[in-house]
Order: structure tokens, then C-alpha cells, then sequence
């Protein structure tokens, strides 16, 4: 990489607290299968809680794709990839897709475009969420597949011949962002093989994510030590601030959690809010949690905050009549906690909910409306289904 791509990749590392979508370098450790090469065998699980194994597709050409849940870039495919399957299946082309990440070596500054990561049963919501009409494996285990078929990022698709020798590897067209795309590589190369041709480009970078190989895990480990290692703050909250937050002046999208250290669903969810908080910080998001205990039980509400680590920005109610303090926030909210709202900037509500919260279903509409200007498009995604 010279020196200006590196610099690039720091910037977009700092700015957006994941890793820059720019075409990775041939990993050496994970060096690519050859042109040529036979495919190598995997035995590995479904979505559909069935072992999977190569000898089991039996089409005359068979394509398969390396994708994940978490990558932007691979989501932005997920539509062309059912296409691909729709177009050639009929042909007598197979797919499957596998998903070659271990969760473990994600950092949740990596998560900030994603409802899930790229765990086993994650696969699951994902596959129903985007309807898959695939077959959807998981190689985090021991990645091994990955490793054998030296899978560079998300998406990488490989197509083989009716002798499951390697025809084609790289992406799938040019352009990650669909209304730009130019050069359709993968439909070229099944095209051509359909026709008994030679394909003409056999090669193409990917270009995603980069593959999570167990290497990272460290990372992933020494990020968890600086969530626990950061400050947590209780404020006191007048009915005043209560208003004021309701109209959210922070210019970002914001996520507000009523609860109380007495309240079991509000205990719940609230690790899956932090997780939330800590997936997309570094976008324009936040978020505040308020505590509906009476302010003599501060130390009760610092204690169970210091044990979720929350370092969001945490209030409390500092008057004893709660139900001033609540139409003080919004006058319609009559009933008890969790009580969940978020707010577009300017104070637009964009999603509430009396009780708890689903919390990958909230993700969804954070996502459909966050900014649009670090992945254009990618907002769309979450709006469209």
C-alpha cells in the first residue's frame, strides 16, 4: 500500500471508527486459490441447522460466495446476489454463500453499518430479514474454508466449472453502489461458461471488508478493556432538561431509554441499548439514558450503570414527582418504563416504544436514518427490504 493509501485508510479508520472500504493487498497469509485450482471440500453448518458439504451440489457450474452480515459493501450486494440466483439457476448454475468472519475478532467500532454481527445465529436473522434464496453456511468456527479458498474480504465470489476447477474469482461486478456498476464480472464469466467459452477476465480484486481471521481477536479483547476502563457519569435532571432533550438539539440522531433499577424488562434490554450506543458512537448517534428513580436512590442507579459500563450520558430524575417529570418530556407518555423514543434532530420522533424495546428492529431504524454522506445509499438498505 503506498504511503497516500495508507494515510486514506488511517483517516477513514479515525473518522468513522471502522475499518476503510478501499481493495485490499493479496494477504499472504491467506494467499488466493489459483485460477485452475479444484475446489476445495467443505463440510460446514447451515442456516438451516443442516451439515452442508461441496459434493451436494450437483448444478454444472457452481459460485461460491463469501459474504457476511457486518460489511456495508456486502449488504449493498445482497440484492444482486438473489438476482444472480434467480437469473442462472434455472441454467444449471448452483450458489451457496458462506460466511468466512469469527464474531469474536470484530470490534463493535466495526459494527456501525450493521444490525448484527457475524455470529452463527445472526446468520439467521440476516438470511430472514434479506430473504436469502441461497444456501447460507458458517466458516467462523475454524476458518478453514476460508482459509483454503484464501478469501480476501466480503464479498468475494469464486465460480467453478462442471469439474470443479476454478474459472473465475473476485468480485461480483465494479461498482459497489448498484447505479454505477459498468462491468458485470461474475454474470461475464457464468455467461461464458454457459457457452463453453474461456472466461476473459479469470481475476478481479474483491472489494469489502476485510476478512476477520482469528488473528484479530486480540483487538477485539483490548476494545472491551477500554469499555470498561471508561468513565461513568450520573447527572441530576430538572424538568427543564427533560424538555430541552425531547427537542434534541445535539444535531444527531438521538436515542432516549427511560428506566429504573426496580423495573425487570427495563434491566433486559439495557445491555443491548449499550451495545447499540457503542456500535454506531461514531456516526451522527447518541444516546441518553434517564432513570425514573426518586433521587434519593442515586446510588442504586450509579451502581447497576457501573456495572452495564454506560458511559452514554446517563440522567436521573432529580424531583420526586414523577409524573411532572414525564409530561415534562412528552405530555402523550402515560404509562410506566421502559419507555424508548428516538428523535431526529430538531425533535421529529422516528421511532418509540411503551415496554421493551426489540432491539435489533430498533437498530433497523437508526440505520434508515442516519447520515447518508459516509456510505451514500447504504440508508436505503435499511428502508427497503
Amino acid at each position: 500500500m503506498t504511503a497516500c493509501r495508507f494515510a486514506l485508510f488511517a483517516i477513514a479508520v479515525a473518522a468513522f471508527g471502522q475499518e476503510a472500504r478501499l481493495t485490499p493487498s493479496v494477504n499472504n497469509a491467506h494467499p488466493i486459490l489459483a485460477i485452475g485450482s479444484p475446489a476445495p471440500d467443505f463440510e460446514l453448518p447451515g442456516i438451516d441447522d443442516r451439515i452442508h458439504k461441496l459434493s451436494e451440489y450437483k448444478d454444472p457450474i457452481l459460485v461460491v460466495m463469501f459474504i457476511c452480515n457486518h460489511c456495508p459493501t456486502s449488504q449493498l450486494y445482497e440484492g444482486r446476489m438473489k438476482k444472480l440466483v434467480d437469473d442462472y439457476q434455472s441454467k444449471g448454475v448452483g450458489f451457496v454463500g458462506i460466511e468466512p468472519n469469527d464474531p469474536n475478532a470484530i470490534q463493535l467500532g466495526e459494527l456501525g453499518y450493521t444490525d448484527v454481527s457475524d455470529s452463527f445465529e445472526e446468520m439467521k436473522i440476516r438470511a430472514e430479514y434479506r430473504h436469502f434464496n441461497f444456501p447460507y453456511l458458517y466458516d467462523g468456527e475454524t476458518q478453514a474454508v476460508a482459509q483454503a479458498y484464501g478469501v480476501q474480504a466480503t464479498p468475494h465470489v469464486y465460480i467453478f466449472d462442471k469439474e470443479r476447477r476454478l474459472r473465475y474469482e473476485g468480485r461480483i461486478d465494479n461498482a459497489q453502489r448498484e447505479s454505477l456498476v459498468k462491468i458485470r464480472d461474475a454474470r461475464a464469466a457464468l455467461d461464458a461458461l454457459l457457452a463453453g467459452q474461456p472466461v476473459a477476465v479469470a481475476h478481479t480484486p474483491a472489494f469489502g471488508c476485510s476478512t476477520k481471521w482469528k488473528s484479530k481477536i486480540d483487538s477485539h479483547l483490548q476494545e472491551l478493556k477500554r469499555i470498561e476502563a471508561a468513565p461513568v457519569t450520573l447527572e441530576a435532571a430538572t424538568a427543564d432538561d427533560l424538555k430541552k432533550l425531547r427537542t434534541n438539539p445535539t444535531g444527531k440522531v438521538l436515542l432516549v431509554n427511560f428506566w429504573a433499577t426496580w423495573c425487570g424488562p427495563c434491566l433486559t434490554e439495557f445491555p443491548g441499548l449499550e451495545t447499540t450506543f457503542r456500535m454506531f458512537r461514531h456516526r451522527d448517534f447518541d444516546m441518553v439514558t434517564v432513570a425514573t428513580n426518586y433521587p434519593d436512590e442515586r446510588a442504586g442507579v450509579m451502581k447497576l450503570l457501573q456495572e452495564q459500563h454506560a458511559s452514554s450520558r446517563n440522567l436521573q430524575f432529580a424531583s420526586e414527582d414523577t409524573y411532572a417529570m414525564q409530561a415534562a418530556f412528552d405530555a402523550k407518555w402515560d404509562a410506566g418504563v421502559p419507555f424508548t423514543m428516538l428523535i431526529a434532530p430538531g425533535g421529529k420522533v422516528l421511532f418509540q416504544q411503551q415496554g421493551e424495546v426489540d432491539v435489533i428492529a430498533l437498530r433497523r431504524v437508526i440505520l434508515a436514518n442516519l447520515e447518508n454522506e459516509t456510505y451514500v445509499g447504504h440508508p436505503a438498505y435499511w428502508a427497503a427490504r
